[in-house]
């Protein structure tokens, strides 16, 4: 009421301010001849009002479902189980109290039956209804370990539901209830989806089914370093609404709700979305065989910088920067080289590394592709057979080398210690050429340079020995940063160094 009363009282205020300036402007024209035109205010109808969600939420809201999930858990005895025992680990568990000996004497309890398992809430989450027949989805992490999922519809309705597929790298899943003449959902085109367009989401927040939120689409391809670039929005996003749908204002599907940006556990304004095209591009794949293949290449990449381009006489900073090449990889047989950039995959330009990636996994292993690489200041191209997605090999680090170098001109210009690497350093790092690092100070710690790197570069040209290295030193010009391409277990990245004047 009071706020009401507020806004009247504004209304008039400016409704009599209006009408002063009116008149006052009428008696100037009319003394001195002037001819005015006036222009009436902008009515209530003409301003652009906000959105109306009912009709999208009548029509979307029987599609979205409920998720449970339980686990199994033994129940304990409590006469087997005392707070003697419960309290030993705690203590060990917070305080370091160590337990007691395994031999150590116990009160004897006489001998019991062991206890059933029982089912315990593990989680809630939130899914909408792909077809008619029963498929569901929603994300990974909403049914990751869990030992049952029940589909509770909107009508009540609740069903045991099979996990068909997860693909925890994607965070998509679909699980499936035997059920038939379901309202699914209709999928819409992400790529007509714009910054500051309204849209809404339908999920279970803590276990409150069938919530509405809605806001704007705050940005589009967000590179979080997950695998998949993400729609962000300012929807209300939280625990719960996990695997629920982002619907455009067609009442159509155009993203999966999957995580928020928060430092308390809840929404913040910042929420992100799978894009439902590649969603359904997975989902496909986990009906048709339960899995997802991917195809890779067998490189670990970075983002190329702008000094690292200007170093290296790229017009722009883009594509992506090789700084290792697992061994008998696809990348090692198409003879790619730590160091290289790659600038296309398959025709497709590369304006970041992140995008290497998504092209490459959505690739069928087996495929041949063409790479546009960028190699010691030219331009090649690499023919490459597509592999099949793997995990990453573990880090090695080379040997410490037998002999200790002295101090020369590479440390008194760039801050390094280097000496020769033996031939089976070579052997294990796989490399023609390079020396390695004994140690360093500035500028070559400044420039992230670490003792045991191996410096496979420098100004783009291989080093092949302390005396190459030593030569190339003397001949740089030191108001000029130069590149500097390491190598630090199987990787390799590039570096700039600001010589010493």
């Amino acid at each position: 009421m009071t706020t009401s009363r507020s806004l009247t009282r504004l209304v008039s205020a400016r409704s009599a301010v209006t009408r002063s300036a009116v008149v006052a402007a009428l008696c100037m024209g009319l003394l001195g001849g002037v001819s005015l035109t006036f222009t009436a205010p902008a009515t209530a109808q003409g301003v652009r009002g906000l959105p109306d969600f009912t009709e999208l939420v009548e029509q979307v809201g029987p599609s979205v479902v409920n998720i449970r999930t339980l686990e199994k858990a033994v129940v304990r005895d409590a006469q087997s189980n005392g707070p003697d025992e419960e309290m030993q680990e705690l203590l060990r568990r917070f305080f370091g109290v160590p337990m007691p000996a395994p031999n150590a004497p116990r009160q004897q309890r006489p001998n019991r039956p062991q206890q059933p398992e029982q089912e315990q809430p593990r989680g809630v989450g939130s899914g909408f209804i792909l077809s008619s027949d029963g498929f569901v989805m929603t994300n990974a992490h909403v049914v990751d370990g869990a030992d049952q999922v029940l589909v509770t519809l909107p009508d009540k309705r609740e069903f045991k539901a099979r996990i068909v597929g997860s693909d925890k790298r994607s965070d998509v899943a679909v699980v499936k209830i035997e059920a038939t003449g379901l309202p699914a959902v209709k999928i819409g085109d992400v790529s007509r989806l714009k910054v500051g367009e309204w849209v809404m989401a339908i999920g279970s927040p803590f276990g409150l089914e069938n919530s509405v939120t809605a806001g704007i689409v705050s940005a589009k391809q967000r590179d979080t370093g997950d695998y998949l670039p993400f729609i962000q929005t300012d929807v209300a996003i939280n625990p719960g609404n996990s695997g629920g749908p982002l619907i455009n204002m067609r009442g159509e599907v155009v993203g999966i709700n999957s995580q928020i940006y928060s430092r308390s556990g809840g929404f913040m304004g910042i929420s992100f979305a799978i894009p439902i095209d590649e969603a359904v591009r997975v989902s496909e794949q986990l009906r048709a065989t339960g899995r997802v293949q991917r195809g890779r290449l067998g490189v670990q990449i970075d983002q190329v910088s702008k000094e690292v381009a200007d170093s290296l006489g790229l017009s722009k900073p883009q594509g992506a920067l090789v700084r290792g090449v697992e061994q008998a990889s696809p990348a090692e047989k198409a003879g790619l080289e730590p160091g290289d950039i790659i600038l296309k995959f398959d025709g497709k330009t590369l304006e970041k590394s992140a995008d290497l990636p998504r092209l490459v996994g959505n690739t069928k292993p087996g495929t041949r592709a063409n790479l546009q690489v960028w190699r010691r200041g030219g331009l090649r191209d690499v023919v490459i057979v597509v592999g099949e997605f793997e995990a990453d090999k573990p880090e090695k680090k080379a040997a410490a080398p037998a002999e200790k170098p002295q101090t020369s001109n590479a440390t008194k210009v760039l801050g390094l210690a280097i000496s020769d690497l033996t031939d089976a350093q070579k052997k294990e790092l796989k490399v023609r050429a390079g020396v390695y690092v004994d140690g360093v100070v500035e500028p070559a710690a400044r420039a992230g340079i670490q003792e045991g790197d191996v410096i496979l570069a420098l100004a783009n040209v291989e080093t092949p020995n302390v005396q190459a290295f030593e030569a190339m030193v003397s001949k740089l010009d030191r108001s000029k940063t130069v590149s500097v391409l390491i190598r630090r277990g199987e990787w390799a990245q590039y570096t700039v160094i600001r010589p010493n004047r």
